[in-house]
């Protein structure tokens, strides 16, 4: 026993003796063989790949305990560009020379138990070398733990600090042990990785739990020999995986894989000698970014003599993109940028200096510098403009473009801030915006790359708001919001609290739209801090004093920072207690459009609201559309990880037409990350006023003094601050508001002094003379659309790169010259043109190329190894053209002149390949398509199964018992429907390892071509297209390959066509253009020539004279009625006589057609007449057996019941339409048998069928193609008119001869109420036709119209195209209907017509019902935004009958005006509310009154109970009109002075108003001062104002707001709680007892006559809310009760009459009373 216990002593003893940790002893050098590869593309065999690869020998040495020595021997480096794994790898020999100096130089590092310190290096050896390195030293990284054998931790690498996974075994016999770590490149807690182009997009980590676009994983595998010392490493293999894909990678990705290889070799005894120079630190293990972030991976430069080759490029842009748009311009222009990032300021300005004066080259210089992206840029437009080089626009346009590009660092910023204060940009506002906006996002930028970004970016902007809000500068504090808003940095919450209510003293001082732009500045900070802008924006969403439009910000930026379940239900809670609708319906709106949210990063949110709106339902879901609304439309596809959301913001204040602001916006989803592409915002406050307002009222002495002698009666009265005519709008790209306008008075006062200056006009001269003189110029705007990069480093060392690029190029070449006659002369005016003959010839010629790359691989400034996707898009539409304009003699011709040598106009090249090259001989550069010519699946090694079971199937055609034997049983499912569709597909399947069911690989061609003989052109699509989708039917699968397609426009053979020429002449000598004469055929004579005939045939066929005359008889009885009982012997006899007309004229065709058409519809109309026999005899049959039983009765009961509702709704559907006109072309003796409007344009028809033989032509058209051998090609077109007939014709002919296609279109007004049309075409326009009519009647004895489209024959393309559309605009309406209110059915209509029957309900509403051949679309009280011109509008219109605008706006006005309605003592308010108050006697009340400060009207109202009358006195502009009642009749004084009923209308001699007899009463109308009119008859009384007053009205009547619940508004504001006490609010006290109105009361405060306990003590109240009480001497006679508010002090504190007691709280509300008729004493004073 003992001895077992020394034994296993000895064995731990010697065990923990072992090092497993790795060492290399001193003295000693360790040798490895090092190889490394690198590829990228798909990861199926038989496709092309790129990729890198490196072989080296390595030594490692030890120079002390902690430090050693690595060299690198014999290094070589190898490309790869090919079809993997059939293509070797090829050396780089030349890239292997140039860098084995650096390759080979010994590098030194800190190495202590398996971890690797710090790299020492000298600092000769690149960045892109000591990354190789690092990929080796990688490779020996190990932490190593001896207390346990799995373990993980975040462990350094070449990738960043990222998740690892350790598993340590042991192989004791063969002294050995394994150690395997995996890292997880998805979690790291530092990722080294580099963006570029992406600061703008957002992380949507809701988006990565559905799918990742990009993942990556790397594994090690060590094979080490512990020992006594440490462990020697003996084996290394590495391999590392990372797949992208921009549409989740799991549907396909492509891929990036790295395999490493170390294995030992032997042990050296001659140490590794370090170069004799200074070892510089380097960094640690960890990747560094070198040069590679100015190398594009699109080309590589071999860069000699930078200027020299900027020179070279430019001047091959600029002269190979003057006519037309070189095809690789893009890809030059990028070249450019390159070249520029690389060059020293100094080349740049030299640059400048040698082509500043070349306006071409100034161009393209100008347009490159903005994408160099670097701080440079800012330099040069800060340097050049402060200079005076550059011109204030082209500072603009290039500064624009350059922050958004520019690369944030501190020097970008210092040199932006420099640039917005210097006092030459200060003075240009534009300029100054653009600046100041730009700084803010450079700061936004920065502090995306740098998160701990330092709090003085921001601090001059903190002092610009600081300036500007001491100083009261409304626009520059808007300015430097918007700043902060682009900047979004958290510090900046602080000032922008400032400007906002409840947080800072000045926002009190400040407008609303101030404290809106604070709000909105708010939305950027929430991206980084969204718990601090819940806590503001909140607070001012529950302040219900707060203005509502600010209110409905708040909740808007409330939203944007992704609220949790418990601040959602909060706001709900809050909308239960909301007394403002505008507040409550956008909440509620938005909460509601949420529930319906697919989009991952706010499905939280949406939950949260699916649960309020089940709370508000019941309250809110019925509110009216013109209450503010929110709009959100979103889809989210998950598989793609693609999606994209719209929302839209409908804020109003008062329920008016025009919003006070909308503010839309769009974001797109796409690879995990969100971007809010595009916001626009306009607010439109005061614009309405402005445009219906007939400008500002004057400034009329008297009419204030007496506008402020009423208000002044008033208690506690409180004006509104007039709106501003104000316009604003703002632009936002990706979160970055890159402009906005504020649109004031001033500001179009500018502009219009600026259009009708003599400026503009000289300018004018000045453009019309350069014209004359003949113009040629050249434009070119390059522009790089994207350019979005993502860098990461491999455990190689050599980075990954994935880049987006899109650059284009667009030219234009125009040349322009006019003459015109007369010649122009000094004193020219625009007129004159009218008046000339002028001739213009111009040639214009636009063209586009674009490039776009998608690329995957390793970029270096050394070498590239990389895939590649482009497309290449090119498109060049030419024009030449030559006009002739005589106004004089209505000539007009327009010539369009071919244009040799360009046949292709558009063309578009998408193809992929791998592509290897090093700058060291870039003439060896590899290109390799993705997928080879003769590729096959056979190629594939895993897939060899597949065709052979695919050549099986289809060499013995398988049944489905046979597919079981060829296939394990899962795949059955997708080997049965691939066996059904094999027989009917030209090409093989294959069975891909997924089981899905795939075509071989195919190449797909085709072409489309279309002739226009007529013009003489061919146009062709060819297509062509080859991708991998037969791998794997995903969407990046279908995009590798090549495709192609060009659009091709050649001359068809045949004579040359020399032009087309486009002629039209007006007026007289229209008929002299006429070329080809239309002449009537023998179908086309007229009836008198057709009895010539008969009587001939009655001749040649005696026999055949009753017979000829049957027919004939049958046949118009037949048309005229289908009901005739006589219509089977009408088409038995339709059939003889068309046998008898086929045998007197065989060659009729056309003749047999119709006759066929006719039998068809005789057919038709009989089976509907005994349907409807039948139908009726039914309906007797049943009715005759209701008494058999009682089951029976009660079957026809219920039966009877559903008919009787069938037939109601049929009812609604089906109007009864009644004609009430006569056609005024139909003879007098048959006016009265009421002759059908077919009949009678036949008869029109019939009698002058081509209006040719009777009328010249109005206009005649020539299109046509000049041919070289001078034949006539090409269309006229005719239009004539006949003033007897009221008949319109246009006649479309071919030119051509022997061509009888043609169109007709006539149209004929048969009455004031009746046009009718029909158009036919074809050949002689018989083929097809279709009739339409329209006319006026009657539905319910209400005016209405009808609209008929019927057809006989249509093309099938024209009907299948229309069966599309019906059942599309059915789908909408059946998705719609619930909220629009639309119903339909399906029916059986006739199966040849449309009709549209609309019925007026009301001036301002309609019913109208749509019927198709399938369905009939109803819609009930359809309201309108305008007033119909009927009844008594049409009356009122005759005021404005000499203005359509003014009549225009009088109909929207009174369609959208609010109306206050007075009956006795009943109000009915604007807002439709109904309250019935007793009003005081002989008092006037405040019934409506403007309540800006303008006071553009009052309307008061005189209550005499005694009479039982009311009296309205109304106070505008310089009058005073009483409107009152005389024996029961109404009556009018305008200034005390009546005006007899029989002398109205009265106008006012110089403002809009009228006052006029309106049915039983008056009526005073001024729109334009706001009241759309003041009505007033012995019953009722009404005032309605126009649609712009709304929310700026006060009185009785309300605000006219659409807020019924706040609809009790005092004088003061304060809402009062019943509708005695707030009617009582509005009254205009007496001054004294002896005042003429004879109202004896004033409204006072009163006391309560009791003491109160307030809060534990004795208390006397006082009313907060005025009380009617008789003046001092006089008694009341009248008295009612009223409930106000009362607020309490202690019994032994005085009250301060200082203070109003109107304005303080209230306590308590008792019931008082209230005087409502008063009595006074002779001895009142």
């Amino acid at each position: 026993m003992r001895v077992l216990v020394l034994a296993l002593a000895v064995a731990l003893v010697a065990a923990d003796q072992v090092k497993v940790a790795p060492e290399f002893a001193v003295g000693k050098t360790y040798s490895y063989k090092y190889e490394a590869i690198l590829l990228g593309g798909l990861p199926e065999e038989g496709l092309a790949r790129a990729g890198s690869k490196i072989r080296t020998k390595v030594l490692i040495s030890a120079l002390s305990a902690d430090n050693f020595i690595l060299k690198l021997l014999d290094p070589e480096l190898f490309e790869y560009s090919g079809i993997w794994p059939k293509d070797d790898f090829i050396p780089a020999n030349k890239l292997t020379s140039a860098l084995s100096a650096q390759l080979m130089t010994p590098l030194k590092f800190e190495y202590a138990n398996g971890v690797v310190g710090k790299i020492f290096a000298p600092a000769g050896v690149s960045a892109s070398v000591l990354n190789i390195v690092r990929g080796i030293l990688n490779m020996l990284q190990m932490n190593i733990k001896k207390t346990t054998n799995v373990y993980e931790l975040q462990e350094p690498g070449v990738q960043g600090v990222c998740k690892t996974q350790y598993v340590i075994t042991e192989d004791a016999k063969a002294e050995r042990f394994f150690l395997t770590k995996t890292k997880d490149l998805d979690h790291c807690q530092e990722r080294i990785i580099k963006d570029i182009g992406t600061a703008y997009t957002e992380k949507c980590p809701e988006c990565k739990t559905r799918g990742k676009a990009l993942m990556g994983t790397a594994a090690y595998d060590y094979v080490m020999k512990p020992s006594e010392t440490g462990a020697l490493i003996l084996e290394v293999s590495s391999v590392e995986l990372i797949h992208f894909s921009p549409m989740n990678f799991l549907n396909g990705a492509a891929q990036m894989e790295a395999k490493q290889w170390l294995k030992f070799e032997e042990i050296q005894k001659s140490p590794v000698e370090p170069i004799k120079g200074e070892y510089l630190q380097r960094g640690s293990l960890q990747y560094e970014f070198g040069s590679e972030l100015l190398q594009t991976p699109i080309q590589l430069l071999r860069i000699t003599n930078a200027e020299a080759q900027i020179v070279e490029i430019l001047n091959h842009l600029v002269s190979n993109n003057v006519v037309k748009v070189h095809e690789d311009a893009p890809l030059k222009f990028i070249e450019l940028i390159q070249l520029l990032r690389l060059a020293k300021y100094e080349s740049i300005e030299a640059l400048w200096s040698q082509f500043k004066s070349r306006t071409a080259h100034r161009e393209w210089i100008l347009n490159t510098i903005p994408a160099i992206g670097t701080h440079v840029t800012l330099r040069f437009i800060k340097e050049k403009f402060i200079a005076g080089e550059i011109t204030f626009a082209e500072a603009t346009r290039s500064l624009v473009a350059a922050v958004h590009t520019v690369t944030a660092d501190t020097e970008a910023l210092k040199l932006l801030q420099e640039f917005a204060e210097h006092q030459k940009v200060m003075e240009s506002p534009v300029l100054r915006e653009v600046a100041d906006l730009g700084y803010g996002s450079l700061v936004w930028k920065y502090c995306v790359e740098n998160p701990n970004c330092p709090v003085d970016l921001v601090r001059p902007i903190h002092d610009w708001t600081t300036k500007a809000v001491s100083k009261g500068d409304v626009k520059e504090i808007i300015l430097t919001l918007k700043v902060l808003g682009n900047a979004g940095h958290p510090s900046s919450l602080k000032p922008i609290l400032k400007v906002l209510p409840n947080f800072g003293s000045a926002a009190a001082n400040l407008p609303l739209e101030v404290q809106i732009e604070g709000v909105l500045a708010l939305r950027n900070i929430a991206k980084r801090e969204p718990k601090m802008v819940q806590d503001v924006a909140v607070q001012l969403f529950m302040d219900r004093a707060l203005h509502p439009e600010l209110r409905m910000v708040a909740a808007i930026v409330l939203f944007e920072t992704k609220l949790p379940m418990g601040l959602v239900t909060t706001l709900a809670d809050a909308l239960l207690k909301e007394e403002n609708l505008q507040v409550s319906s956008l909440v509620y709106s938005y909460m509601k459009a949420m529930t319906r949210s697919t989009t991952p990063d706010f499905v939280s949110v949406a939950a949260a609201c699916n649960v309020a709106v089940r709370i508000l339902s019941p309250k809110l879901n019925r509110l009216s559309y013109r209450y503010s609304r929110a709009l959100l439309v979103d889809g989210y596809y998950n598989p793609w990880m693609v999606g994209a959301a719209a929302s839209a913001f409908y804020v109003n204040d008062a329920a008016t037409v025009l919003p006070r602001s909308i503010l839309a916006k769009t974001r797109s989803y796409l690879a995990g990350a969100y971007a809010d592409v595009i916001e626009i915002g306009v607010r439109t406050e005061g614009i309405q006023e402005a445009l219906l307002k007939v400008g500002d009222l004057p400034d009329d002495m008297d009419r204030i003094t007496k506008m402020k002698r009423v208000l002044k009666a008033i208690a506690e009265w409180r004006a509104q601050p007039s709106k501003k005519p104000l316009a604003s709008a703002h632009v936002k790209f990706f979160g970055q508001e890159i402009a906005f306008a504020n649109i004031d008075k001033p500001f179009i006062d500018q502009i219009t002094a600026l259009v009708t200056g003599p400026e503009v006009q000289a300018y004018g001269r000045r453009a019309l003379d350069q014209v004359l003189a003949g113009v040629k110029f050249n434009y070119a705007q390059p522009l790089l659309v994207a350019e979005v990069r993502r860098i990461l480093p491999t455990t190689v060392g050599l980075p990954m790169e994935l880049s987006f690029y899109t650059s284009s190029v667009m030219t234009a070449a125009v040349e322009l010259q006019a003459t015109v006659s007369p010649p122009i002369g000094q004193d020219f005016r625009p007129s004159q043109l009218l008046k000339s003959d002028i001739s213009m010839k111009a040639t214009f010629t636009p063209s586009v190329s674009m490039h776009t790359y998608a690329v995957m691989g390793v970029n270096t400034p050394m070498a590239q190894a990389v895939v590649v996707s482009r497309s290449k898009i090119h498109t060049i539409v030419p024009a030449k053209m030559e006009a002739r304009l005589d106004m004089i003699k209505g000539n007009f011709k327009f010539d369009f002149l071919p244009v040799p040598g360009v046949n292709k106009i558009a063309s578009v090249l998408i193809d992929t390949y791998a592509v290897a090259r090093n700058v060291e001989d870039l003439a060896a550069a590899k290109i390799t398509p993705m997928i080879p010519a003769d590729y096959s699946p056979q190629s594939q090694t895993s897939s060899s199964m597949y065709p052979r079971m695919a050549s099986s199937m289809n060499d013995d055609k398988v049944s489905l018992s046979s597919s079981r034997l060829c296939c394990p049983t899962f795949l059955q499912s997708y080997i049965v429907p691939s066996v059904m569709l094999f027989q009917s597909m030209p090409s093989e399947l294959v069975i891909d390892p997924s089981g899905k069911t795939n075509k071989l690989f195919k190449i797909f061609e085709k072409t489309l071509c279309e002739k226009m003989e007529t013009f003489g052109i061919k146009a062709c699509v060819v297509m062509e297209s080859r991708s991998a989708a037969f791998i794997r039917d995903v969407p990046l699968y279908h995009v590798i390959g090549k495709h192609s397609a060009f659009v091709e426009v050649t001359p068809v053979s045949g004579p040359e066509i020399e032009k087309v020429e486009i002629e039209i002449q007006v007026g007289e000598k229209a008929a002299e253009k006429i070329i080809k004469v239309i002449e009537l055929s023998q179908d086309d004579e007229t009836p008198e020539d057709r009895n010539v005939l008969l009587k001939l045939k009655k001749i040649l066929a005696p026999g055949l004279k009753n017979l000829t005359s049957s027919s004939s008889s049958s046949s118009r009885s037949s048309s005229r009625s289908s009901d005739s009982s006589s219509s089977k012997s009408s088409s038995s006899s339709s059939r003889r006589t068309s046998q008898v007309a086929d045998t007197l004229d065989p060659n009729s065709k056309t003749s047999r057609l119709q006759k066929a058409s006719r039998k068809s519809s005789s057919s038709s109309r009989s089976s509907k007449s005994s349907n409807s026999r039948s139908s009726s005899s039914g309906s007797s049959s049943s009715r005759n057996s209701r008494s058999d039983s009682s089951s029976s009765r009660s079957s026809s009961s219920s039966s009877s019941s559903s008919r009787s509702k069938s037939k109601s709704k049929h009812h609604r559907y089906n109007m009864n339409f009644i004609k009430n006109h006569i056609h005024k072309h139909a003879p007098s003796s048959t006016r009265q048998d009421s002759k059908s409007s077919a009949q009678s344009f036949e008869d029109i028809y019939n009698k002058d069928m081509y209006l040719s033989r009777k009328v010249t032509p109005s206009v005649t058209i020539l299109i046509r193609a000049v041919r070289a051998d001078h034949k006539e090609q090409g269309y006229q077109i005719a239009a004539y008119f006949d003033k007897a007939t009221s008949r319109l014709q246009i006649i479309l002919v071919n030119l051509a001869e022997k061509n009888n296609w043609r169109i007709c279109a006539d149209g004929v007004k048969l009455s004031n109420h009746k046009l009718m049309a029909k158009i036919a075409w074809g050949i002689e326009c018989k083929q097809y036709k279709t009739e339409f009519k329209a006319e006026a009647g009657i539905v319910d004895k209400q005016p209405a119209f009808r609209m008929k489209l019927t057809w006989e024959k249509l093309p099938s393309n024209m009907k299948y195209y229309a069966k599309q559309i019906m059942y599309r605009v059915s789908e909408y309406i059946s998705r719609y209907a619930l909220l629009t209110g639309i119903e339909q059915m399906r029916d059986r209509n006739p199966s040849n017509e449309l009709k549209l029957t609309v019925a007026v309900v009301s001036e301002q509403s309609l019913n109208i019902v749509f019927k198709t051949p399938s369905r009939t679309i109803y819609k009930e009280d359809m309201r309108l935004p305008i007033s119909l011109p009927i009844g008594k509008t049409a009356s009122e219109l005759q005021l404005y009958q000499d203005s359509w605008v003014d009549s225009i706006a009088y109909m929207v006005g009174k369609a959208n005006a609010a109306e206050c309605k007075v009956i006795k003592d009943t109000v009915v308010t604007f807002n439709n509310r109904k309250f019935k108050a007793e009003l005081p006697h002989s008092c006037s009340l405040v019934l409506a009154q403007d309540s800006t400060n303008e006071a553009k009207f009052i309307v008061l109202l005189k209550r005499d109970q005694e009479h039982d009358q009311n009296m309205l006195i109304v106070k505008i502009a310089d009058i005073d009109v009483e409107l009152y009642q005389k024996d029961r009749v109404p009556m009018v004084r305008v200034n005390k002075e009546e005006i007899p009923v029989n002398r109205l209308p009265y106008h006012h001699p110089t403002a809009d108003i009228q006052i006029r007899k309106s049915d039983e009463g008056i009526s005073l109308t001024a729109q334009s001062q706001g009241l759309q009119e003041v009505y007033f008859d012995v019953n009722v009384q009404k005032v309605r104002v126009v649609d712009w007053m709304r929310g700026q009205m006060a009185g009785i009547c309300g605000k006219a707001d659409g807020e019924i619940r706040q609809e009790f508004r005092t004088p003061n504001t304060r809402l009062a709680k019943n509708a005695v006490s707030y009617a009582h609010s509005w009254v205009l006290p007496a001054e004294s007892c002896r005042d003429n109105s004879e109202c004896y009361m004033k409204l006072e405060s009163v006391k309560l006559e009791k003491q109160m306990v307030v809060h534990g003590q004795e208390s006397k109240c006082y009313s907060v809310e005025p009380v009617l009480r008789c003046l001092a001497g006089c008694v009341p006679l009248r008295t009612t009760t009223v409930s106000i508010g009362f607020h309490c002090l202690p019994a032994d504190t005085r009250l301060n009459r200082a203070d109003s007691i109107f304005s303080k709280s209230v306590d308590l509300r008792e019931t008082t009373e209230a005087h409502i008729a008063c009595r006074c004493t002779p001895q009142c004073a």
